[in-house]
């Protein structure tokens, strides 16, 4: 019970590596308001374990083993669609985030700042309220104007990054070898770039793709 006497919040953590569990739920347990009520290695764990014990709040790293995180939010969320989730992640990639808050997440978080903002982020998604790291929001802000990738185009652009050349791209894709060239220009003016490698590099930045 917490001080006021209201229920605590109860916190589902989900993460693959232990450490950070650790780490996480002792700063949690110290909160009177909150109440640890599981840990997950996996999204799939994440998912049996929500649906044990119905927390509050989900703590879901976005690179898991077995299914991502994005993909995990999206399971919860189709079953019960107030479940309010933080998104912890390693990278501030916009496209990242965006994909997680179109999933249904409520918060994203930067592993590195966890320690200045895991709690009021987790009481503000409690109270109905978004949290989005201030590097992430810039960098949504940033790019929310300019036109994205296409599925072909990100495609395309995986197969660059795997070290493939034009000829094998296109083989791949049973396309002709000037189709992809044509992908490549509009990839190249969409990311503002002028050669593959830096264009594989502020995609990766960016968490278009994953290398």
């Amino acid at each position: 019970m917490a001080a006021d006497g209201t229920a605590p919040i109860r916190i589902l953590i989900a993460d693959d590596h232990p450490m950070l569990r650790e780490g996480v739920r002792a700063v949690l347990d110290m909160q009177p308001d909150m109440v640890v009520v599981g840990e997950a290695a996996t999204g799939a764990d994440a998912i049996r374990l929500f649906e044990e014990h119905l927390p509050d709040v989900v703590l879901m790293d976005l690179q898991m083993p077995e299914m991502s995180g994005v993909q995990a939010v999206e399971a919860i969320r189709a079953r019960h669609p107030d479940t309010r989730i933080i998104i912890l992640t390693t990278y501030s990639g916009d496209a990242k985030a965006l994909a997680a808050m179109r999933a249904g997440a409520s918060g994203f978080l930067l592993k590195s700042s966890l320690r200045r903002e895991l709690l009021s982020a987790i009481r503000a998604v409690h109270r109905g309220q978004r949290h989005l790291h201030p590097d992430i929001a810039q960098e949504i802000a940033l790019h929310a104007i300019q036109e994205p990738l296409t599925p072909r185009e990100i495609e395309v652009l995986n197969m660059i990054a795997a070290g493939h050349a034009n000829k094998q791209v296109a083989w791949k894709l049973g396309v002709s070898e000037e189709t992809i060239k044509s992908n490549i220009k509009s990839i190249f003016a969409k990311l503002h770039v002028s050669d593959r490698t830096h264009a594989v590099t502020v995609a990766a930045k960016r968490g278009i793709i994953d290398l």
